[in-house]
């Protein structure tokens, strides 16, 4: 053997290859762990949309001191009569403190049903001092078509992938690469909908921005997968699929952890600084998000690359069969 066919089975050949094809059953089984938490979670949290999607009213006061959101929303359900949300934060602007209050209407926001609201926080919450700063109702239809629009978007960039990695991985067989990394994808977008659900998120804009956010994450790292398998074809022509993929997805293994790790930590940190400052209408992003990208990792190295090569083969088996 040459110098430098000694070199290439080195870097061909890690020391320990782990038999990611073996993994099946795991697979199956996270499958069904996730769906089953996200019933679960339905079931016993129920699915909350946001005032954008599914219409209401919101009334933005400033006020001085400290004040107890509990107290707020109870003041307004009980004019109201529906579920209220209570948020504060500071403004932008003056960087004095806010807080908004959001809720479900179907007779929209008169101008005595304003007076009414104002009267009562003020008289409940003499010391602080409340100003309106703003108000308006929210049009659901306008948020059904925004959630619309943004699910036509995944779907044609679904479908603009497939057709991607069909034409890139042609000679490794890329429909059916294709298809599975769209498979691995929708078990990170189940994963990040299950822990708004579990966390009791509201389903809001920010889910929107997550599954953009994962569907990048997702799909590139699950195309470097199939870069090595492909180049590994070449290197190794007389290896079977199953050999590729466990020899690629060893090779990436550590590349994959790294890159998990400092993209994970950084939304870890930023769910600590959101928890520590108060800005709690940012952990619908953060937490969701989190649990994606370590989906992601997972779905990249087991689901993708294992359920292409139990579809090849039994794809190879029925050809066999037919002869």
């Amino acid at each position: 053997m040459s110098k430098k066919d000694t070199q290439k089975e080195v870097v061909l050949t890690p020391k320990k290859v782990y038999n990611f094809c073996s993994k099946k059953k795991l697979i199956l089984g996270v499958v069904i762990g996730v769906l089953l938490v996200f019933i679960a979670g339905a079931v016993i949290q129920g699915i909350h949309l946001a005032i954008e999607f599914k219409g209401g009213t919101l009334i933005t006061y400033t006020y001085q001191g400290e004040i107890n959101t509990n107290d707020v929303a109870s003041t307004v359900k009980d004019i109201v009569g529906s579920t209220v949300v209570v948020r504060t934060g500071e403004s932008l602007d003056s960087g004095g403190k806010q807080v908004t209050i959001s809720f479900t209407s179907d007779q929209g926001l008169t101008v005595d049903r304003q007076t009414e609201l104002t009267t009562a926080l003020r008289d409940k919450f003499t010391e602080n001092d409340l100003e309106i700063y703003d108000s308006n109702d929210v049009n659901p239809t306008s948020g059904r078509e925004f959630l619309l629009k943004c699910l036509v978007a995944v779907i044609f960039a679904a479908i603009v992938v497939i057709i991607y990695i069909a034409i890139r991985f042609r000679n490794i067989g890329g429909w059916s690469a294709g298809v599975c990394s769209i498979f691995a994808l929708c078990l990170d977008l189940l994963v990040a909908f299950a822990t708004t659900v579990v966390c009791g998120f509201n389903i809001d804009s920010n889910i929107v921005a997550v599954f953009l956010t994962i569907l990048g994450y997702s799909i590139n790292n699950t195309i470097v997968i199939y870069d090595r398998i492909r180049e590994n074809r070449k290197l190794m022509p007389k290896a079977s699929l199953n050999e590729l993929i466990n020899v690629s997805c060893t090779q990436s293994l550590t590349r994959s952890i790294r890159t998990s790790i400092t993209t994970i930590g950084t939304m870890l940190v930023v769910t600590i600084v959101v928890m520590v400052t108060g800005y709690d209408s940012l952990l619908s992003f953060s937490v969701p998000l989190m649990m994606g990208l370590i989906s992601g990792t997972f779905s990249s190295l087991f689901v993708a690359p294992v359920t292409w090569s139990w579809w090849m083969n039994k794809r190879a088996a029925k050809g066999k069969a037919s002869k």
